[in-house]
């Protein structure tokens, strides 16, 4: 007996194939559900419910269909200059639209698509309605069109002459733009102008089918029916296309043989590559025509383009491939016409095109049910287990946390290596080589001024090698680079005056601080106290690296003021000399100049200068001190250099995201931004000839100070024992600097917002810090710590981001690139500076002084603090989108900045005071309270939305139970709920006159109908859909 079940169905099957299986087994949940929706009607699925069945909610869901990326493209039936019938190029589809612009002969700027309702729906109505062969197993177009064409016959009643016909109009030739803009550059405007969509005739279609197809028309292969060209395809956009895509070609147009439009949508079962079909080498997966009567060109467009814009939507992408009956597919469109959002016609232009969105919100729960909040979830609970797999919890045993970490990163570290085979490392080495090279140099010239040269810029140079060797390759986290700090030259600087003031031997006396160093921080680690570390919320790391930016923008216009001082732009006032000065030269008298018994009068100038010319002395009442000899450009041009250095860093650093070059061009010049303006900027200092303060490093790996060797004596007859035992006092003091530098540093390194994927090593970085602080002390060099900004720095120039984007899509962000070898190979270059020094040498200080400029301020984006500074200048309308000003009203906002900004003058007092500068890190841990504080004025949610919650000192093993409230059951849930636009559309019988149009789309109670009206009228365009 026949099975009658499509005939009982709203919507019956055209040109599926079912499989028997389904009605001997007991079927799926939902195919049972649906048929009771379809048949029954006492249970009623949403589209969105069906969507979710079909997308993972089935039980027998096929694992087996793989979804591909999907290329569309729009093609119209045009008739070309010669006379012949062609599909034309008209728009595509990656991601977003591009159309062809017939004027330009180019394509248009990737828009977001701009439907029309009624577009929509006549695509549902042929969905419905129309030929759907989801099976297609032809392997030629000739075959495809045949029995798609053939099923269209047997319903409408066509002839076999007319099907004939459609059949030879579907198999002409395809054009696409790229090829007329290289065969024809000059006349492809014209040529695209005459190529504008016609009515073909009948008798064009008859000549043309009979010129071009001798044969039946199930000939075997398609480029061997008409094509006698090697199809062109277009290689250059393929780079856009992300592996693996799959394409759908759309073939709309107007044909006078026609009464009503013939439409198919056709599936393959094997995708294949079919000649000149599309632009790209890239199988076709989906096919659709659909062909209407004279004076429907319009509109039939308007359907290609619904279809093609939802194809490419993330959620019916994935229906179209999943689906397997036409009810499927209903499913999908009604799923996304209930996403739709509709713009009144009075108040939108259609013609405006619509930029692409920086960010596109995720799509997951359209494909996923959100699950009922029937529990409370317990926040607290989540941020524990974060906590957790950061190893920012006391596991309890001796090196636990050292264990874990190690057990964490052991795995990741061949691939440390391997994942920085990428550019981008390299651009990174040359910028971050020059960024701790100028600052260890710089730091050992103070140390050696400190210290009397006991520990100067060779020391500094070869101690910052050894730790950057050795912490890059044992680290938890390479991509915390150690550097000097402020902090530590204020405790070498007061250790070295206790030691000179005693008569001890300092650089003994500071190996015993080192080794109580070592001893504490190993104890430290033992008991999991680098779990503390989350206490530090982003009020206090916030506030640690805002400072320490500022203090790189501070110290690099100190600098640069300095360079005034030293090189005046005024000539020496010589109105008040008293008195006279004469130099005279060495080896007697000389002929010429203004001079007096064999002295040249020097009132009024320099003393260093009679020696530098003449070899000579000075004598007199009237003589200068010796000063630099008068320079007045030096200063202005220090300035430029330093200011141009710092703007061009700033334009090629954001040049990724300008409109020139290819996207590639543009990211090579982003990621090497900053080599490109030392080298650059040094050219220009060369070319100038002006005599600006040079980079200096030292020559020779030899102590500065003579009296020392490369180790230590641990043991000297001016350091007595019990100083040895006293050491533990300041080292005590020394610890907790380098421990929060250290750990504050990595909180900030380590932040969810930079999607590292290989964990934190907070306990295992804290043990390599404690055997380099013994080390350091040992061969008498300096400590060196994580650098907050030129971490950041480092982060930043390894960020991670999509390389093939689609036409308008902007990269995303996929994290950072983890690995050792930037880390390990920025510090073999500052180990070899010392035999770089015949290039180095060139390196203009102002410049290094810009990009001390440019680290400074590059991580201010990405702090919220900085942000929320800003506010206070902001009128509310053109304040930014952020989550904590949806959640917490404004002024608590400010009250919050206020704190913190009253916390970070705190901190520039005491960082910039040289008497109390050693009490830094004490005034850290001040500001850990303050926050804490604060959790008695904001609620856990206020602080989540604008910082973030402190876990409780000591974790309570009852913990109190909490309020919750139940979900709300708002009117606007229940109805959206309800609302099931199938079933809707379904009541109304609009479906039947789709074709002539609809004349009112309006809500009742939440839910949307379609009311026809007697005449039903509408123009295409009445409301545009997003």
């Amino acid at each position: 007996m026949e099975n009658r079940e499509d005939d009982e169905l709203p919507f019956p099957d055209v040109g599926v194939s079912k499989p028997m299986a389904k009605f001997v087994r007991q079927p799926s949940r939902a195919n049972r559900l649906t048929k009771t929706d379809s048949l029954v009607g006492q249970i009623i699925l949403s589209p969105a419910e069906k969507v979710h069945f079909l997308l993972g909610g089935d039980s027998q869901f096929d694992d087996s269909i793989q979804v591909h990326p999907l290329f569309c493209e729009l093609e119209e039936l045009t008739v070309s200059p010669t006379g012949e019938m062609e599909w034309s190029e008209a728009a595509r589809w990656v991601k977003f639209e591009e159309a062809v612009e017939i004027g330009g002969a180019r394509w248009s700027k990737p828009r977001v698509a701009s439907l029309t309702l009624h577009s929509i729906f006549e695509l549902r109505s042929i969905i419905s309605k129309g030929v759907v062969l989801l099976d297609c197993n032809a392997a030629s177009l000739d075959g495809i069109f045949n029995q798609a064409v053939g099923k269209i016959a047997d319903e409408q009643k066509l002839d076999a002459t007319l099907k004939d016909e459609i059949v030879s109009l579907l198999l002409h030739k395809h054009r696409h733009l790229h090829e007329l803009r290289k065969d024809l550059p000059l006349m492809a405007d014209k040529k695209l102008q005459a190529r504008r969509p016609s009515v073909p005739s009948r008798s064009l279609i008859t000549s043309s089918s009979s010129a071009r197809f001798p044969s039946s028309p199930s000939s075997a292969g398609f480029l061997t029916d008409y094509s006698d060209d090697v199809p062109k395809k277009n290689k250059a956009f393929m780079r856009k296309l992300p592996p693996g895509a799959e394409s759908a070609v759309l073939l709309v147009g107007e044909y006078e043989g026609l009464e009503r439009p013939v439409s198919a949508f056709i599936r393959l079962t094997n995708p294949q590559v079919f000649g000149d079909l599309i632009e790209v080498d890239v199988p076709t997966k989906f096919i659709f025509f659909h062909i209407g009567p004279v004076g429907s060109s319009e509109a039939n467009k308007e359907v290609g383009r619904s279809l093609a814009t939802m194809l490419v939507d993330e959620v019916f992408h994935e229906v179209v491939y999943r689906s397997k009956n036409r009810e499927n597919l209903l499913a999908g469109v009604d799923e996304f016409i209930d996403n739709v959002t509709a713009l009144p016609p009075g108040e939108w232009d259609p013609d405006i095109l619509l930029e692409p969105p920086s960010n596109v919100p995720s799509q997951e729960s359209r494909k996923k049910p959100e699950p009922l909040q029937l529990e409370h979830v317990d926040l607290d609970k989540e941020e524990l287990e974060y906590l957790q797999s950061q190893g920012l919890v006391r596991t309890g045993r001796i090196f636990g946390g050292l264990i874990n970490d190690i057990k964490r990163k052991a795995p990741w570290y061949l691939s440390d290596f391997t994942d920085a085979f990428h550019v981008q490392s390299i651009a990174s080495i040359t910028f971050l080589y020059f960024a701790s090279l100028s600052p260890i140099i710089t730091f050992g010239g103070l140390l050696g001024d400190a210290t009397e040269d006991r520990l100067a810029a060779i020391e500094s140079l070869i101690g910052g090698c050894l730790c950057g060797l050795i912490f890059s390759l044992f680290s938890g986290q390479p991509l915390s680079l150690l550097n000097a700090t402020g902090p530590v030259l204020v405790f070498e600087t007061i250790l070295y005056n206790f030691c000179k003031v005693n008569d001890f031997y300092y650089l003994t006396v500071r190996f015993w601080v080192g080794a109580w160093m070592g001893l504490i921080m190993l104890i430290l680690c033992a008991l999991d106290i680098s779990a503390w570390v989350c206490f530090i919320t982003r009020f206090t790391e916030e506030n640690f690296a805002l400072l320490i930016a500022s203090v790189y923008v501070y110290k690099a216009v100190e600098n640069i003021i300095k360079i005034y001082h030293k090189y005046p732009m005024s000539p020496p006032d010589v109105m008040n000399i008293t008195g006279d000065c004469f130099c005279t030269p060495s080896g007697g008298n000389f002929t010429g100049g203004n001079f007096t018994g064999g002295a040249l009068n020097w009132t009024g100038m320099a003393a260093n200068e009679c020696s530098m010319l003449y070899n000579g002395t000075v004598e007199g009442t009237g003589c200068l001190e010796e000063q630099t000899p008068y320079e007045p450009n030096v200063f202005l041009m220090s300035v430029l250099l330093a200011s141009f250095t710092f703007w061009l860093c700033v334009k090629l650093k954001h040049f990724k995201h300008e409109l020139y070059f290819s996207y590639k061009v543009r990211c090579l010049i982003s990621d090497f931004s900053v080599f490109i303006c030392i080298v650059s900027m040094t050219a220009l200092d060369w070319a100038s000839g002006i005599a600006t303060p040079k980079l200096s490093v030292p020559a020779t790996i030899t102590p500065t100070w003579p009296e020392r060797g490369w180790t230590v004596p641990i043991f000297h007859e001016n350091v007595p024992v019990w100083l040895m035992i006293a050491c533990s006092v300041p080292a005590a003091l020394a610890t907790i600097l380098l421990f929060l530098d250290q750990q504050i540093t990595s909180v900030i390194v380590n932040r969810k917002d930079n999607l590292l994927k290989k964990g934190c090593g907070y306990h295992l970085d804290l043990f390599v810090l404690a055997f380099l602080v013994v080390l350091m002390g040992y061969c008498g060099l300096p400590w060196h710590v994580a650098g907050t900004v030129i971490c950041l720095n480092h982060v930043d120039s390894l960020r991670k981001e999509s390389e093939t984007a689609a036409p308008g899509d902007k990269p995303k962000f996929f994290g950072i690139r983890e690995q050792r070898v930037t880390h390990l190979f920025i510090f073999i270059l500052v180990g070899l500076s010392s035999f770089m020094t015949s290039v180095l040498k060139y390196i203009p200080m102002p410049v290094l002084y810009g990009v001390f400029m440019y680290m400074g301020t590059a991580p201010l984006s990405e702090m919220d603090f900085y942000h929320r500074i800003k506010l206070f200048f902001m009128p509310a309308k053109y304040q930014p989108d952020h989550i904590y000003i949806r959640k917490i009203p404004l002024k608590r906002i400010h009250i919050f900045t206020l704190v913190q900004l009253v916390c970070f003058a705190l901190l520039w007092v005491v960082k910039m005071t040289d008497a109390i500068s050693i009490c830094f890190p004490l005034m850290l841990i001040i500001m850990i309270f303050v926050r804490k504080s604060l959790d008695n004025f904001y609620t856990k949610d206020e602080l989540r939305a604008i910082d973030a919650v402190i876990p409780p000192f000591k974790q309570k093993k009852d913990r109190k139970s909490m309020d919750f409230e139940e979900p709300m059951n708002t009117p606007d849930a229940k109805s959206k709920a309800k609302m099931n636009i199938s079933e809707e559309l379904n009541k109304s019988g609009v479906w039947t006159h789709l074709t002539q149009g609809v004349d009112n789309l309006r809500s009742r109670n939440g839910q949307f109908q379609l009311v026809p009206t007697q005449e039903p009228k509408m123009s295409s365009g009445t409301y545009t859909a997003l």
